[in-house]
């Protein structure tokens, strides 16, 4: 991952609806618009559940209201067979591609065709046997955090490393499709990063850019969000993608934010610099002979700042200036005596 901007992920999951060619202009849309990355999951609905109409397998509310898990997710698959043709078109154009895997059985599946890393789901992160496998590959893994706690987190982050990850990356995220301002808490990022010391991310369903740009303020390098083409309707996630320029847009938003982030020192640009010769500073408002004492009278706190800084106005009053000093000219240090200075001020040159 870059770490002069942040790492952005392209997310198609359900919205290549069903079309393998819809689903490599997906991948096409997310290089042209400036994604780092694109992902797909890799699993079947036989995989993530049983085939059941009874009342724990029905989604009651939001978006996917009235499927049961088994129609949702037979739907929303992307298909195994496509998985090479993927990969290889994604490589032919110049982007990286992974996948998030399910069981086991994905894992395998996408170790067959070089998968560079892993992203494991919040609904699966707590699946510490599928961790483990993913974690033995010793490939970059990312572990989405929706709706778990830090002992949870604790849990995950620890197997990942005992069975051999090296490069975890941590995102935060809130599981509901589509995410809601009020339902965030960014600190979040910020206690990750403390406890974790890793990588750390946001997986952003909400339907606009501030989020995103805040978790970069908060700490966040890495940014996963869904995406669909130019005005595309159709999609299960459709509600909470970018489409098409969007992504563009959001690129531009997230960097922009990043790049105020600036250095890890206290920082002032050269223009800033140049600007301090505006401060106030000490000038002479009349003719001061050498010998003669700096009063209210002859010496003026004013703009701009090319003589002493204004601290030094009360050490001035009822010192003698060691040399002639035109009216309207700065008061310098060479105009004082050497033992002028105590310790409480520090001479600034």
């Amino acid at each position: 991952m870059k770490k002069n901007k942040p790492f952005l992920i392209a997310e198609i999951s359900a919205n290549h609806c069903g079309s393998l060619s819809l689903a490599k202009k997906l991948i096409l849309c997310s290089k042209i618009h400036g994604a780092d990355a694109v992902k797909i999951q890799t699993y079947t609905a036989d995989t993530m559940t049983i085939n059941s109409q009874k009342k724990y397998f029905k989604i009651k509310s939001g978006i996917w209201k009235g499927y049961s898990l088994w129609e949702l997710y037979n739907e929303a698959q992307t298909p195994l067979a496509w998985h090479k043709e993927l990969f290889k078109y994604a490589k032919s154009i110049g982007i990286k591609i992974f996948s998030t895997p399910f069981d086991e059985s994905a894992v395998d599946f996408l170790e067959k065709l070089d998968c560079p890393m892993y992203k494991i789901s919040s609904f699966e992160m707590t699946d510490l046997l599928l961790i483990k496998e993913v974690a033995k590959t010793k490939k970059p893994i990312i572990i989405s955090t929706g709706m778990a706690t830090l002992e949870e987190i604790d849990e995950a982050y620890e197997v990942a490393k005992k069975y051999g990850a090296k490069d975890i990356t941590l995102l935060y995220c809130v599981s509901n499709y589509p995410s809601k301002i009020h339902e965030f808490n960014l600190n979040n990022i910020k206690i990750l990063k403390e406890r974790f010391k890793c990588t750390i991310g946001l997986s952003d369903h909400s339907t606009n850019n501030i989020v995103a740009i805040c978790a970069i303020a908060s700490g966040a390098e890495v940014i996963e969000k869904h995406v669909a083409l130019e005005g595309q309707t159709k999609g299960l996630d459709i509600k909470f993608s970018l489409k098409g320029k969007e992504i563009k847009n959001f690129r531009k938003d997230i960097d922009s934010a990043y790049s105020l982030l600036g250095s890890s020192k206290f920082f002032i640009n050269n223009k800033e610099n140049q600007s301090r010769k505006l401060r106030r500073s000490i000038f002479a408002i009349k003719d001061i002979k050498k010998g003669e004492f700096f009063t209210k009278e002859n010496i003026k706190r004013i703009r701009p700042g090319h003589g002493l800084p204004p601290k030094y106005y009360d050490l001035l009053m009822n010192k003698k200036s060691i040399n002639y000093i035109k009216k309207e000219e700065p008061i310098k240090f060479k105009f004082l005596s050497k033992n002028f200075f105590n310790k409480k001020y520090d001479k600034i040159s």
